[in-house]
């Protein structure tokens, strides 16, 4: 008998008919013998639908309020599923994030996970009931309702299968795996049968959109295996685990990620004395914008460029501090720029090959692509590159690296 934690997004609960669906398939598998506690999203577009609500009483709905109402999405579909599940002959119970006692920080609307009180659940495990909980939502030392961010369901299920040492945390969504890259860019792109959490963690955080990248670094820290699968479809998904295959087989690299809600800023002939950095990003980061990539030039005449990079909703805000930064240490000028992407190729391949940076710079230059900022790290190299040309590199880098698919006969 395994303990295993499924969490199922908002596509997957988007209908009635869904949640029927879901109910058949965690029926299999308490049928099999397992344990399940099953996390839940909110219904696809309703917490857009409640945001929207807010926004027509208030442009800046008040935080506390707003957490007060989008919890409620995964309220109506915790409810939904064990009804579901109970009209099948499976005992089943639900709770709220407030109900399990899952306490947060008191971050409105990105709040994060401080303990879980799994006693209640394990009471229920015993008694052979499923336990489905709603995701994204916890609640403070207060007592005030909180949510934990877009996508913070799969932080939740991956919280609670580290709290109650689960054999397996699966997350079913649209896809039926962690791809290469995105298929909708590369047809060519291949699901993984397994990629380690480090390699999750940088395709997450560049860009990726299957997994939050706070539910990677938590099973990452509690080392709870992680396999990502589709809902409707049968499949093994991907297995994301701490083991690192040292195998001749291991590819170099093992995905490409990109990111389109980039936006880069430059502030120009700023005097290089010693602290120029941190006058210019200290007012960025006391505004909370968070900074990715920077690169900084010194020029002949004792002056400095420094450029950076910021998602794209906090460009205006940034650059409004840049202009006054740049009045107050005596900078030429502040200017940026939207119309850019991040590209990056991740692998813990990387380590034990040289060369695979200049391979990825001669990749670009054969298809005229100008690169205008770099990053690396252990296992990863990314790129800032002109939007326009972001489809066409990632599709250069696929085939450079050679994870293309190979063709099926007849194509």
């Amino acid at each position: 008998m395994a303990l295993i934690v499924q969490k199922f997004g908002g596509t997957s609960v988007g209908t009635v008919e869904r949640i029927e669906q879901v109910a058949e398939k965690v029926k299999k598998f308490r049928e099999a013998g397992d344990d399940i506690v099953v996390v839940v999203s909110a219904m696809s577009g309703e917490t857009n639908r409640l945001i929207g609500l807010a926004k027509q009483i208030m442009d800046q709905p008040i935080l506390r309020e707003l957490d007060v109402m989008v919890s409620t999405g995964e309220q109506v579909t915790i409810a939904l599923l064990s009804m579901a599940l109970m009209k099948r002959g499976v005992p089943a119970v639900s709770y709220t994030g407030n109900q399990v006692r899952i306490l947060t920080d008191s971050a409105h609307t990105k709040a994060r996970i401080l303990s879980i009180d799994d006693a209640n659940i394990r009471a229920d495990l015993k008694a052979g009931r499923v336990v489905v909980v709603a995701g994204f939502q916890g609640v403070d030392e207060h007592g005030n309702i909180t949510t934990l961010g877009r996508g913070g369901s799969d932080t939740t299920g991956v919280a609670l299968a580290a709290a109650l040492k689960a054999d397996e945390c699966q997350i079913y969504t649209d896809v039926d795996g962690v791809y290469t890259t995105d298929p909708r860019v590369v047809p060519q792109a291949r699901r993984l049968d397994k990629i380690t959490f480090e390699e999750m963690l940088e395709m997450a955080s560049l860009g990726s959109k299957v997994l939050q990248i706070r539910s990677v670094e938590f099973a990452g820290k509690y080392n709870v295996p992680l396999r990502v699968l589709h809902s409707f479809q049968e499949g093994p998904g991907t297995l994301i685990t701490l083991d690192e295959e040292e195998s001749m087989e291991q590819p170099i690299i093992s995905g490409i990620a990109f990111n389109r809600d980039e936006a880069k800023l430059t502030i120009r002939g700023v005097p290089d004395t010693p602290g120029v950095a941190f006058k210019i990003l200290g007012p960025i980061s006391a505004a909370n914008f968070e900074v990715d990539m920077i690169v900084q030039n010194v020029s002949h005449d004792n002056t400095t460029d420094f450029t950076f990079t910021v998602h794209r909703n906090d460009y205006q805000g940034a650059l409004e501090i840049l202009k006054q930064t740049a009045a107050n240490i005596g900078a030429r000028e502040a200017s940026g720029d939207t119309n850019i992407a991040k590209v990056s190729i991740v692998g813990v391949g990387m380590r034990s090959h040289a060369g695979v940076a200049s391979r990825m710079f001669e990749a670009l230059a054969k298809e005229s692509i100008n690169i205008q900022m770099i990053s690396t790290s252990e296992i990863k190299v990314s790129v800032v590159i002109e939007e326009k040309y972001l489809e066409l590199a990632v599709r250069a880098l696929h085939t450079a690296f050679e994870l293309d698919a190979p063709a099926r006969q007849g194509e």
